[in-house]
């Protein structure tokens, strides 16, 4: 599991607490806890406050080019893919979920303009004022904070963990491997993380979140 290190860092989101291997995010490390800043706007860079301003600006560019040819996929997962889709409880309880990513229209022509990705594990955990996210298994494996915004929308704010790593960089970083994003409950215990402008492959990354 993460670090509480990484709610105790502050701005820098400093997360370089994680442990593990093989792909999976190891057992939590004992860290002095101290209070993690509790808006997201005292985290976020620059770069990725542009990206959360223009997340309706992914989801219209993304959307209608994932639908071509996959309609009948994106219709199967009703609310999912509902960008006015928010209700009330947008953050999820603490626990162990099942996450799965699915990556909307292509970011450049060898890419696709839909990848549906099966269920991975992933582990939401309290952390003072906020919450961590992290997928735990797969080849990428987004792990962050989850800052309370409206009841209706949470910010996630975090970086990458490719391949074998065994710990994510410093948010801030590396401009390549930050990450932000809305989290959103779209149904009964169904929530997802919606990442405006990815840097890699695609314009828009939906993780649906489900107890496990």
């Amino acid at each position: 599991m993460i670090s509480k290190s990484l709610a105790a860092c502050g701005l820098a989101l400093l997360m370089a607490g994680c442990g593990g291997s093989g792909g999976e995010l190891g057992p939590r490390a004992s860290a002095p806890v101290a209070a993690a800043p509790a808006d997201w706007r005292n985290v976020a860079t620059t770069a990725d406050r542009d990206r959360l301003r223009r997340w309706r600006d992914a989801w219209m560019q993304a959307l209608p080019a994932a639908r071509k040819g996959n309609a009948a996929e994106i219709d199967e997962q009703g609310a999912l893919f509902d960008p006015d889709r928010a209700l009330p409880g947008a953050m999820p309880p603490p626990g162990a979920y099942r996450c799965r990513v699915f990556k909307l229209g292509a970011a450049g022509p060898a890419m696709l303009d839909y990848v549906a990705y099966p269920f991975f594990d992933c582990r939401i955990d309290a952390e003072g004022d906020v919450l961590s996210l992290y997928k735990q298994t797969g080849s990428q494996r987004p792990v962050g904070l989850l800052f309370a915004d409206t009841d209706a929308r949470a910010v996630f704010l975090g970086t990458l963990v490719l391949g074998d790593e065994r710990a994510p960089l410093e948010y801030g970083q590396d401009g390549n491997r930050d990450m932000a994003g809305f989290v959103e409950r779209v149904g009964d215990r169904r929530w997802r993380l919606v990442l405006p402008w990815p840097r890699f492959e695609s314009k828009l990354d939906i993780i649906e979140l489900v107890p496990a």
